[in-house]
């Protein structure tokens, strides 16, 4: 496994991969220290399947590029790269699955998402599995929005100050276009 740490202007960024499949992210971090604290903490207790995961054949520094455009608001779509979803349901893959098909500048409610994966009325467990969501921006939970037009919740850091950042940005590239 292996783990990169760089600074973006969302603040420090933490990764880990293995095999050129994604395991966890994490971002918005004051310092290089933070992020480190943050991935250890986001991959503390997961157990790998036995064999190599589907690599991707990309760069490190191509996906460290990716996320940097990103971060400085420019439109990124992630949804070439693998992510490794260790110990998730069939439920919880089908709900990243679709969070990922969620073009850039566009949300959706928990609900429709629940919908989306034939789960009507899961609106809760949805939220539950964008909360314990390891890949944010590859997996964009940040565009799973609440039913009444709230923002729900957020568990990066900034929490929904971070949300309420990504989204603006989504939509003022969105309006330029």
């Amino acid at each position: 496994m292996d783990q990169i740490v760089f600074e973006t202007a969302l603040g420090y960024v933490a990764l880990a991969e293995r095999n050129r499949a994604l395991l966890a992210l994490t971002f918005g971090h004051a310092t290089e220290r933070a992020a480190s604290r943050a991935l250890a903490l986001r991959l503390k207790g997961l157990e790998f399947p036995a064999g190599d995961s589907a690599a991707t054949g990309y760069q490190p520094e191509e996906l460290i590029d990716r996320l940097q455009e990103f971060a400085r608001g420019e439109p990124s779509d992630f949804s070439d790269l693998a992510v490794e979803t260790p110990g998730a349901t069939s439920f919880q893959r089908r709900v990243i699955d679709a969070c990922r098909a969620i073009p850039w500048g566009e949300t959706l409610s928990y609900g429709e998402l629940a919908r989306r994966v034939g789960r009507s009325g899961a609106a809760r467990a949805v939220g539950s599995v964008m909360s314990a969501n390891r890949v944010p921006l590859v997996v964009p939970c940040h565009r799973v929005v609440a039913a009444s037009g709230g923002l729900g919740g957020y568990s990066a850091p900034q929490g929904l100050a971070m949300k309420r950042r990504l989204l603006d940005a989504e939509q003022r590239t969105t309006a330029l276009c």
